[in-house]
């Protein structure tokens, strides 16, 4: 019988870089890009949460959220389908259950990534959706992330667990 620790461990495949998004500026709409650079400490160069003063500590430098789960989000909502854009996420993965890699490392293209919590919703959701929409978010999240090794990604990247 396999332990919890092994359990957990074992994914099905990897995961993929669907969407990427930067804010420029705060409460400012989310600027779909092909690519773009992580700096450890800092975040994603061009979004406006980008530390100032680089902090390797900062648990929310990153934010992902699942692709599959925007489905889901949009039944909730009674609508045909979400904009990864309008959840307020930095990158939309697919193929891979991000809540297996909250606590673990993992790599998106050149950088390596550390998932540090839940994402849960914030208020915002209700200025865009109107209301429901936090609870519409509710368990949909997705997680929060350190940048540990910085380089670039871009769409398409694969996202795997660091061994």
């Amino acid at each position: 019988m396999k332990t919890v620790s092994e359990l957990r461990a074992a994914l099905p495949r990897v995961g993929c870089v669907e969407w990427i998004g930067v804010r420029p500026a705060r409460r400012a709409s989310l600027e779909s890009v092909e690519e773009v650079e992580l700096v450890p400490g800092v975040g994603l160069i061009g979004d406006h949460r980008a530390l100032r003063k680089p902090n390797p500590e900062h648990a929310r430098q990153v934010t992902l959220i699942q692709w599959e789960h925007l489905a889901a989000i949009a039944s909730f909502l009674g609508i045909n389908e979400v904009s990864p854009g309008l959840l307020r996420r930095n990158i939309a993965v697919s193929g891979i259950n991000l809540l297996a890699l909250k606590d673990r490392r993992f790599r998106i293209g050149d950088t390596e990534i550390e998932g540090t919590g839940l994402c849960p919703p914030c208020s915002r959701m209700e200025e865009i959706f109107g209301p429901g929409g936090y609870n519409a978010l509710r368990g949909h999240g997705g997680i929060t992330a350190r940048v540990t090794a910085g380089g670039e990604i871009s769409l398409g990247n694969e996202v795997v667990v660091v061994p």
